[in-house]
């Protein structure tokens, strides 16, 4: 930088400019591989992509297995993938929105000069973001009456079963079947048939979930509480409580076996002995 003398103001411009030109070429040397700088920083720029790569193949392989809400099997559980998904792309959008600001004034120094601070207010804390913010809790409410509902329109068709928590165990028990019992950690329900979780407690609070199926409900000492499910096909299904219950809350997981239904007769026939 060269100085010029009697002029501070002058100085400071060049200054200024100097340090913004810096930052730019900076920011320019993460998304522009062709560069100079780049090319002498060929191996650090390999290891960012592997690490980059590596990164997206973790979080994609979060949105699979037993225990992955994202992955469903039921109509209960697909309306929540769906409200997650739909959120997810909301704040995306938001965020872009908000990234678009912050990269115009950061490239062109005149952008938004003219509009005064207030407007600035106005329109992008409150007309950028509100719609958006109101098109997703609109579409959070309609899920919700969704799964208020159960999930289905055939609520005279459902199946009762007992959720008992107790540390640090499931007991499930069928009391429309007749002489069934209760049996510790597997849950067997009918595929295609809506399942009524009625969920309590004889210690503490825990939580049934079986994400795969459904939401998850609180298990109340004293209260009964009342969760609906349904798997679509023929399959297990891991379940865990999902809150936190005392030192063994890790260990209280349980199968959901979904049968056909011979199947989930002969499966509570073995189970009850008729």
């Amino acid at each position: 930088m060269k100085r010029v003398a009697g002029n501070r103001d002058h100085g400071a411009g060049i200054l200024f400019r100097n340090l913004r030109n810096d930052r730019i070429g900076r920011f320019g040397f993460v998304f522009h591989q062709g560069s100079p700088l780049s090319r002498q920083s060929h191996g650090g720029w390999s290891w960012f992509r592997i690490f980059g790569a590596l990164g997206l193949v973790s979080l994609l392989s979060g949105c699979s297995g037993e225990l992955s809400a994202l992955d469903p099997a039921g109509p209960s559980a697909a309306s929540i993938a769906d409200l997650w998904w739909a959120m997810l792309w909301g704040a995306c959008a938001l965020f872009t929105l908000v990234l678009g600001l912050f990269l115009a004034t950061w490239f062109v120094p005149t952008f938004g000069r003219r509009l005064p601070p207030d407007r600035w207010i106005l329109w992008g804390g409150l007309a950028l973001p509100l719609p958006v913010l109101i098109a997703l809790t609109l579409y959070a409410f309609t899920q919700g009456e969704f799964l208020l509902k159960g999930a289905t329109k055939d609520t005279e068709d459902a199946l009762q079963v007992r959720a008992i928590g107790r540390m640090w165990q499931w007991h499930f028990s069928y009391p429309t079947l007749p002489g069934s019992v209760a049996e510790a950690g597997v849950l067997h329900i009918p595929a295609g048939r809506t399942i009524e979780i009625v969920a309590e407690s004889e210690d503490v609070i825990h939580s049934f979930w079986v994400p795969r199926l459904g939401g998850k409900i609180d298990a109340v000492p004293g209260h009964a509480n009342r969760l609906r499910i349904r798997a679509d096909q023929p399959g297990r299904y891991g379940g865990i409580c999902s809150e936190y219950c005392g030192t063994g809350h890790a260990g209280m997981r349980f199968e959901v076996r979904a049968h056909d239904n011979d199947g989930f007769l002969n499966a509570v026939s073995a189970r009850t002995g008729q």
